[in-house]
């Protein structure tokens, strides 16, 4: 098993394992910024107009909330060489993330199995969950992960 601040391979994932990441406040200003570069819709980029669309103000994009979520999956769960996705399975948006929330992330690991096709690999299967400063789950998503094998290294 490895320990605190050690680099994780295959053999130290278990069903049933959490890892709790640190916490992410979002801006108005990122909210716009990354809207406007990638997803320029009116409820990302202008408070106003915002104000009269399905969301009724300002909203995060999905998309920055889903790379919000993968940088506190990276910072949470050190995978030796690097995080490598192995497919996503699930990503649900279940409401929007708002200029001021503090995002936070939930990893459970859901399934080990060896890799047949990469035998110096396992596939890691975690169920992610986002929540707001107030608890409340902004995204959900079912991720598959390859970790190496530390037996095979």
């Amino acid at each position: 098993m490895a320990q605190s601040g050690e680099l994780l391979h295959f053999e130290d994932f278990f069903v049933g394992q959490i890892f709790h990441s640190g916490a992410e406040t979002v801006t108005a200003e990122e909210i716009k910024e990354f809207a406007a570069k990638y997803d320029p819709q009116p409820f990302h980029l202008d408070e106003e107009a915002a104000k009269r669309t399905f969301f009724e103000g300002l909203a995060a994009s999905g998309w920055l909330t889903a790379a919000i979520g993968m940088r506190l999956r990276v910072q949470s769960i050190s995978i030796a060489g690097g995080m490598i996705g192995a497919g996503v399975e699930e990503m649900r948006w279940t409401q929007p993330v708002r200029p001021g929330d503090t995002l936070r992330m939930e990893n459970e690991v859901l399934s080990v199995r060896r890799s047949h096709s990469r035998p110096e690999f396992g596939i890691v299967k975690t169920r992610a969950v986002l929540y707001n400063q107030r608890s409340e789950p902004v995204m959900r998503s079912v991720v598959n992960m390859l970790a190496p094998r530390r037996e095979l290294r």
